[in-house]
C-alpha cells in the first residue's frame, strides 16, 4: 500500500509538472528555425543549425559583422517571466571597451524587447551579454542606444572557453530593476554575436531558448 501511494505521488508530480506553462521560442534541439527572422547590421554574421556534443544547436560564426536574429513574440510574463537558455563561446574579444561605441562588441547576447509602438523612443532592451573585458554582473546603458537598451553582463572573462552555461533570468524583475516599470510583456526576443566594430572573429553556440513559470 506504501509503495502504491508513493507512485501515485511520482505520478501527480509529473502530472503537475508538465502542466506547468512553459513557451518554446528558439527549438535549435529539433533542429527548427520556425519564426525567426535574420537582422542585418553590417556585414553578415552567419547562423546555422549543426549537431555538437551529439545535439542539435545554433552556431554563430562573426567575423566583422553584426547581424542576429529575432523572433517577434508577445510573451506575457505575468504567466512565464523566467527566460531560459544556454550557451558557449569558442573565441573572446578582448581589448574592448565594452562601453563605448569603438567596443560595443559581444561573443554572445541575448535580449528582449518592449516595443514603445507609435512611440518608438519608448522601446525598451535588455540585452544579457557574454563580455570579454568588464566584469561579471556590471549593468551599464548601451553605448547607441542609451538608457532605453540595458547591458547585463551574465559571463565575464572568467568563463571558461567551450563550455556550456546554462542561464535563468526573471525578465519581469530585470525590468522592473532597470527601468522602475513593472513591465508584464515583451514583444520579441533576439540574439547576436557581433565583431562589427572590433573587426574581430568568434564563434558561438546557442542552445534551445524558452521562457517558463519559474
Amino acid at each position: 500500500m506504501r509503495r502504491l501511494f508513493i507512485v501515485l505521488l511520482t505520478v501527480l508530480a509529473a502530472q503537475n509538472l508538465a502542466a506547468e506553462p512553459t513557451l518554446m521560442l528558439g527549438e535549435f534541439s529539433r533542429n527548427r528555425l520556425d519564426g525567426w527572422e535574420r537582422k542585418d547590421f553590417k556585414g553578415e554574421t552567419r547562423y546555422r543549425l549543426q549537431t555538437l556534443d551529439g545535439i542539435e544547436v545554433l552556431k554563430a560564426d562573426s567575423h566583422a559583422a553584426a547581424s542576429g536574429l529575432f523572433k517577434e513574440q508577445r510573451i506575457n510574463l505575468e504567466q512565464t517571466p523566467f527566460l531560459n537558455w544556454s550557451w558557449r563561446i569558442a573565441d573572446r574579444l578582448s581589448g574592448l571597451n565594452e562601453q563605448s561605441k569603438a567596443g560595443d562588441d559581444y561573443a554572445a547576447r541575448i535580449y528582449v524587447v518592449v516595443k514603445g509602438g507609435l512611440a518608438f523612443w519608448q522601446t525598451k532592451a535588455i540585452n544579457y551579454v557574454w563580455v570579454g573585458n568588464t566584469a561579471k554582473d556590471t549593468v551599464w546603458p548601451n553605448a547607441f542606444g542609451g538608457d532605453h537598451a540595458m547591458m547585463m553582463a551574465l559571463r565575464g572573462p572568467e568563463a571558461v572557453l567551450n563550455v556550456w552555461y546554462t542561464e535563468k533570468r526573471n525578465v519581469r524583475a530585470d525590468l522592473q530593476k532597470l527601468f522602475g516599470e513593472d513591465l508584464r510583456a515583451i514583444d520579441a526576443v533576439a540574439l547576436m554575436t557581433d565583431t562589427d566594430n572590433s573587426g574581430g572573429h568568434v564563434l558561438a553556440y546557442y542552445g534551445d531558448i524558452w521562457f517558463s513559470k519559474d
